[in-house]
């Protein structure tokens, strides 16, 4: 089967001083950070050898606001993702469904304001939601497919590649593997982690991420989950 690898990033430092979600856009601070973030996770995706990349980048998603959106375009330019393997990736519609929320009461926590209860109960089965859409295992291959993978296409066996190759056109990406990047909001980030890892949503305030920083799962063909990094920055 295929493991499924999330790759879950938090918008740069944007300005925070306007109401109108067109004028809230990433500083210059955060526009550098989106494009650090790129190279690196350019770096990542290439990979090194056939053991270690390229990885087969299935599609980038973000949600529809603003700041993630800039975000997510200059990650998408500084990654170098049409190179990897010969392939476009594709970049999904912004999804309303990741926009940025509070997405669950949290424990411990003080007397609520009445306001802040209603916006919590408004937004958490939009967020709950974007997590079911996105966090599942993937389909196990038909049969027919894997007997082709192992003989080749067509059952012919796949020549050895010529000594001038480039090392970058002989590294091919691993068929069991494939990668989602999605470019949300800290909170949304938060709470994925405690429910793809089973703990309890209450925790999401306990825990924090940075500005463009990579929060990375992996999803088995068995159903178990695993975090490689929780707001990491490198």
């Amino acid at each position: 089967g295929i493991t499924r690898h999330i790759i879950l990033i938090r918008h740069g430092q944007y300005q925070e001083n306007f109401k109108e979600d067109s004028k809230r856009l990433l500083t210059p601070l955060g526009r550098k950070q989106a494009e650090l973030t790129g190279n690196r996770l350019g770096k990542i995706i290439h990979g090194v050898n056939e053991e270690f990349g390229p990885c087969r980048v299935k599609v980038v998603r973000v949600s529809d606001l603003a700041r993630a959106k800039e975000t997510a375009d200059i990650i998408y330019d500084n990654m170098g993702l049409d190179s990897a393997d010969g392939n476009v990736i594709e970049r999904a519609h912004p999804d309303p469904l990741l926009n940025e929320g509070r997405p669950c009461h949290h424990i411990p926590g003080g007397k609520a304001r009445q306001s802040v209860v209603e916006r919590t109960d408004e937004h958490h089965p939009r967020i709950e939601q974007a997590f079911r859409n996105y966090f599942f295992r993937a389909d196990m291959p038909e049969l027919s497919s894997l007997n082709e993978e192992k003989s080749g296409t067509g059952g012919e066996d796949i020549p050895p590649a010529t000594e001038d190759v480039t090392t970058q056109e002989k590294l091919k990406s691993h068929p069991q593997h494939e990668f989602e990047i999605i470019v949300c909001h800290a909170n949304v980030i938060r709470y994925f982690f405690c429910r793809a890892l089973q703990l309890p949503p209450e925790a999401w305030l306990r825990l924090c991420t940075f500005n463009c920083s990579l929060t990375y799962f992996t999803i088995r063909p068995t159903g178990t989950v695993s975090c490689r990094m929780l707001g990491d920055i490198g």
